[in-house]
């Protein structure tokens, strides 16, 4: 998702904000830094207000939303990422800045925002009509990752000769999560991101029971794919509740959508600016005058 505010990363760094006293930040033997001298350089950098604008989003979204979100979502989604970046993940999150706490509360933030934009963002019926132009309803395969193409061919001899695709998955699959399960994945449809794109154009392709006759070349190897499971399109309105939660991911990434919704959560979050100085930190979401009470 574009980041219209500043990443959640910086506000653990600077919650100093939101202390104004005489506690020494730091001592030099030029002098002494003091939490209010911080705060005063800080509040007029654009760094600074995009900390506050976050902290303050954050306030009025735990408010409205909280109950929404729960703990386990928000561990569910974190595994998910832990999953997909595997031995890699703990690089990623320092590449970036973060610690496991703040990509927490980071994702957390985002399932905030995400209710907002439900709650706010009004899906019509034309929107409906487009989506389902392209819907597909969560399929179920099964899988055998090889790493060279010969292997792969070799195993597809084999499954046109009528031995076990769930056989053939524990005799010769490399992904040792879901060799010992026939190769099952977990369902999934177009919208899925964690899966290479070459894989799922070849796996919506497949008819229910039929398997891949040549190998899928992807990031990880070379594929074998069955389609285990295949729904029905059926009828539009039995997967009103599947596309509108198409239509806000979608608007999860969209800026000018993003900035809407917040306008408007701000606007009902009864946001009082105390400080002078950062009266107009909310202009772009807010008129001076209701922030300035």
């Amino acid at each position: 998702m574009k980041k219209w505010l500043i990443a959640l990363a910086s506000v653990f760094m600077a919650v100093t904000l939101a202390a104004c006293g005489n506690k020494t930040v730091a001592t030099t033997k030029g002098g002494k830094i003091t939490e209010s001298a911080y705060y005063s350089s800080l509040k007029s950098t654009s760094s600074g207000k995009q900390v506050l604008q976050q902290m303050i989003l954050n306030k009025v979204l735990e408010k409205d939303y909280g109950s929404k979100v729960s703990k386990k979502t928000v561990t569910k989604q974190y595994n998910a990422y832990k999953t997909q970046y595997g031995s890699q993940f703990k690089s990623v999150l320092e590449q970036n800045g973060m610690t496991t706490s703040s990509f927490r509360q980071e994702i957390r933030s985002n399932l905030l925002l995400k209710e907002a934009v439900k709650d706010n963002d009004k899906v019509s019926n034309a929107e409906l009509k487009k989506q389902w132009k392209t819907y597909q309803p969560k399929v179920t395969v099964a899988q055998i990752l090889v790493a060279k193409k010969s292997t792969a061919e070799t195993v597809i001899k084999k499954l046109k000769k009528g031995e076990s695709f769930t056989k053939l998955a524990k005799e010769y699959s490399t992904d040792s999560s879901t060799k010992n399960k026939g190769g099952k994945l977990s369902a999934f449809d177009d919208t899925n991101t964690t899966l290479d794109s070459s894989f799922t154009k070849a796996a919506f392709a497949l008819d229910e029971g039929k398997y891949t006759t040549t190998p899928v070349k992807t990031q990880y190897g070379y594929q074998v794919i069955k389609m285990l499971n295949k729904p029905a399109k059926g009828k539009m309105s039995d997967h009103t509740k599947a596309l509108k939660e198409r239509i806000w991911t979608a608007d999860m990434s969209s800026s000018t959508k993003l900035k809407s919704v917040v306008s408007k959560v701000l606007k009902k979050g009864n946001v009082s600016i105390k400080d002078s100085d950062l009266k107009d930190v909310l202009s772009d979401y807010l008129s001076s005058s209701s922030t300035s009470k």
